[in-house]
């Protein structure tokens, strides 16, 4: 993945919490190799999509259908942080992680605020992408690196512990790793807060099975995430190659659930899926990206997964 060392990214929304406090809410599960993520709808496991967003599902979220703004900035998140302040153009992304995350959030924004309203009819509002440290209060509570990246639909804000990639995605979930595997997770986040946009959430019903409604919300979400991946090769702002591509499906199976049941060393059990399938994930992420539609993103209306 490269940059346009002439790009202006200084209009990505990201900001940093720094090093919060422990707690948060949530059931424990042990994962793999001893790490821990927190439950979601009616405590089932989640990896990397995750406890808080689909908390707030199962707890009766407004529909965004009426005050699509966010909440106001949550708690612990400084709007005046340092971290991302040098981040000025595509030249600072291409040498600087935190950078490309910027230009990354940039990339997304412009994406759906076109994207939405033509495809989906819908008003955007856009999300900020907020790197933190230990643990960040939020709309949705309080929650720790833990529980690994995650949307809060409550106030509209995607949480990030940089941590998550290195520590749990590879080490313990076995993926590769590279350069693209955070985009690919930030756009899947991203494409949880279109879904609260659109009301999809509502739509949740059914929490488990390969089938399951919550299992629908996730692969449309990795589907979206496909959409993005395809306007990001083509734009002015962002190259990628083959080998971006292929990062992004093997992170999609890495955190498929029946490669996570396997590690855990339980054995594979469909009923208890709450993301899908490694297959699944995959099959769905190349949806969105060789047709880059909502129509063919649309999950809840496909007979079969």
């Amino acid at each position: 993945m490269r940059f346009n060392p002439k790009a202006d990214i200084s209009g990505g929304r990201v900001s940093d919490a720094g090093r919060g406090g422990g707690g948060g809410g949530g059931m424990r599960i042990p994962l793999p190799g001893g790490t821990r993520a927190g439950g979601g709808i009616g405590g089932i496991l989640i990896i990397i999509l995750f406890v808080v967003l689909t908390q707030c599902v199962g707890g009766g979220l407004p529909s965004p259908g009426g005050d699509s703004q966010p909440q106001g900035q949550p708690e612990g998140i400084d709007s005046g942080d340092q971290r991302y302040a040098n981040c000025r153009t595509g030249a600072d992304a291409q040498d600087d992680p935190d950078c490309a995350r910027k230009a990354v959030a940039l990339s997304l924004e412009q994406y759906w605020a076109e994207t939405l309203p033509d495809q989906g009819d819908t008003q955007f509002a856009p999300s900020t992408i907020n790197t933190f440290a230990g643990g960040v209060n939020t709309g949705c509570g309080q929650a720790t690196s833990q529980v690994g990246p995650f949307y809060c639909p409550a106030d509209q804000q995607i949480y990030l512990d940089t941590s998550f990639f290195p520590e749990v995605l590879e080490r313990e979930l076995g993926g590769q790793g590279g350069d693209f595997v955070e985009p690919y997770v930030l756009a899947h986040e991203y494409g949880h807060h279109i879904q609260n946009l659109m009301g999809t959430m509502g739509q949740v019903r059914t929490q488990q099975g390969p089938e399951s409604d919550a299992v629908r919300l996730e692969l449309q979400a990795d589907c979206y995430a496909g959409m993005w991946t395809r306007h990001a090769e083509d734009s002015e702002l962002i190259t990628l190659d083959e080998g971006d591509i292929a990062e992004a499906l093997d992170s999609a199976k890495a955190v498929g659930d029946d490669r996570i049941q396997q590690r855990s060393g339980q054995g594979v059990n469909p009923d208890g899926w709450t993301h899908g399938s490694s297959e699944q994930r995959q099959a769905w992420f190349s949806r969105g990206y060789e047709e880059g539609s909502l129509e063919a993103c649309d999950t809840f209306s496909a007979s079969s997964l």
